[in-house]
């Protein structure tokens, strides 16, 4: 299933409750996925992942301040 995410921007979440964003998937195997973000190439054992999740749609951000 992870395969379809090949070359796509995703964020890695783990089991710890920590995450890795702005990264691209690059090559899975069972044991490993590799990951490459702007400043780090990170081999992540399968084992530590929680959920892969793929941006669809980028979220508004809430508007600050006062009035209309």
């Amino acid at each position: 299933m992870l395969q379809e995410l090949i070359g796509q921007k995703v964020a890695v979440h783990f089991l710890d409750g920590t995450s890795v964003r702005e990264g691209v998937l690059e090559e899975l195997d069972e044991r490993f996925v590799k990951y490459r973000t702007e400043y780090q190439l990170l081999y992540i054992p399968v084992s530590s992942i929680r959920a892969v999740a793929l941006e669809t749609k980028e979220r508004e951000r809430p508007r600050v301040g006062f009035g209309h």
